[in-house]
């Protein structure tokens, strides 16, 4: 394939196009338009209430979805600002204007208010606890005495198999939000691709493969044509979008530098944990850090020092506090040399890794991660969070699937399932219609059950809980 070019990368295309009329005082570029087009919607706002790490927990300091976006979109803007800064200094592409460094700063906002929009509730776990409930219980459903899972095609089985969140979000954002017509908030198909993490369909996922964009899906079948408009537009084909990898590394450094933070302040972990841990990656990667400026246990130990001369409350918070923030701006800059040493690879499609991979940064991030896996969701503590959450869950989508087989259809609906579908939004219910119009009996049924995970995506967590223990008489 030809080597992708900016001028289409950042397509200001939208499904539907301007109806002609421009108003000379508005001076927003297209993306600018995309970024109020977000913060105004309802999809956004609900992301206020629903889990990064700790599910409805009381404390206002721990971070939530939308504090987690806002910090992606902040860490997006700075990474394009300084990968678009390089690209004009260095002449790394004879196309590339100052105007375009600006865009792609917009769109990495934009997209990271968006990333984790398609999300269902209580997290990560929401998404596998949704996956989990159709490998159980898919097989056994029926309808009209037929198995449902022989009568959906592959494709359309495997989108529920391997539920994700990234393919979630494509659809809300194109599909769910119907506040004017069909075409959702209607971005620009230069930040709808940048959200496309994984340009492979379900049936073509590949969770080892040494190429990160084969290792999950990144559409359903059903919005199978808005992505190939988009991708064609754009010119990217089945090949990630450029500012896809800046986006990646804004979330996972979001992410993985919050958990520690939220982990801390939580009591999962201490200062003196980090401060082994810490000890340990030096000596593992002495190599490294002979080499470099930022020495991360080093500047530990010297903000616990200054916290100590300023008498503060706590100068082992004071000093983790501070190293996380010293820490992010090392690993924005190793981000930024991942894209510009490897941006030929990218440009053409060909690059496989994360812009952590083969950086300084690489090893701490690693670190981070594992940390954070070892100390918090790998404690009793986080299980019967989420023994709780599965329970929700699970009878909700029991319950809901049940309703839907029957909806729409001439079969009879019992009473109760007519007053559990009257419970889904309008606005699913709509799209639901408009694209089951002229389909045949086994992808309605299959848009039936997206209904049923287009609904739960949009819950909030309390939500979620509320309706639970509404629908079992818990008052």
């Amino acid at each position: 394939m030809e080597r992708m070019e900016w001028e289409r990368l950042l397509s200001v295309q939208r499904e539907r196009g301007s109806s002609g009329r421009r108003r000379s005082t508005d001076l927003r570029s297209e993306f600018e338009k995309d970024y109020h087009r977000i913060i105004g919607s309802a999809s956004f706002r609900r992301l206020q209430d629903k889990t990064q790490v700790f599910p409805l927990d009381k404390s206002d300091f721990i971070r939530t979805r939308l504090t987690h976006s806002l910090e992606v979109a902040s860490f997006g803007k700075s990474l394009g600002q300084n990968i678009g800064e390089n690209i004009l200094t260095y002449r790394r592409d004879p196309g590339f204007t100052p105007k375009m460094r600006e865009d792609i700063s917009h769109i990495l906002e934009c997209a990271g208010l968006i990333h984790d929009i398609g999300n269902p509730p209580f997290g990560h776990f929401g998404e596998l606890a949704i996956r989990e409930w159709f490998r159980r219980n898919l097989p056994k459903l029926t309808f009209r005495g037929l198995l449902v899972e022989k009568m959906l095609t592959e494709q359309m089985k495997q989108d529920f198999y391997h539920f994700e969140g990234n393919a979630q979000a494509l659809r809300l954002v194109t599909r769910l939000h119907y506040l004017v017509d069909e075409y959702g908030m209607n971005l620009t198909y230069g930040l709808l691709n940048t959200i496309i993490k994984y340009p492979v369909p379900s049936t073509e996922i590949s969770p080892h493969s040494s190429n990160i964009r084969d290792r999950k899906m990144g559409y359903y079948y059903a919005d199978r044509e808005i992505f190939e408009k988009i991708t064609a537009a754009t010119g990217t084909g089945n090949r990630r979008h450029p500012l896809t990898f800046i986006l990646e590394a804004a979330d996972d450094l979001a992410y993985k530098t919050a958990d520690i933070e939220d982990a801390f302040v939580k009591g999962f972990i201490t200062y003196y944990t980090l401060e082994k841990e810490l000890e340990e990656l030096e000596r593992d990667h002495a190599e490294i850090y002979d080499d470099t400026t930022f020495r991360p246990l080093e500047k530990l130990r010297r903000l616990r020092a200054r916290g100590l001369e300023k008498s503060v409350d706590s100068p082992e918070s004071y000093a983790v506090k501070n190293w996380i923030v010293s820490a992010q701006g090392f690993l924005i800059s190793c981000a930024t040399y991942g894209f510009t040493s490897n941006y030929d690879a990218i440009m053409e499609g060909e690059y496989e890794h994360d812009l952590f991979y083969g950086t300084f940064g690489a090893p701490l991030m690693d670190l981070l991660g594992d940390m954070a896996h070892r100390h918090v969701f790998s404690t009793s503590a986080i299980y019967k969070m989420e023994l709780t959450e599965s329970a929700i869950l699970n009878f909700l989508m029991d319950r809901l699937v049940r309703a839907v087989l029957n909806y729409d259809t001439q079969e009879n609906q019992d009473s109760i399932d007519g007053r559990i579908v009257s419970l889904i939004s309008d606005n699913y219910k709509n799209a639901y219609r408009l694209h089951s119009e002229g389909k045949s009996e086994a992808e309605k049924l299959y848009l039936r059950l997206l209904l049923v995970t287009d609904y739960v995506c949009g819950m909030t967590d309390s939500y979620a809980k509320r309706l639970y223990q509404e629908m079992n008489g818990i008052i």
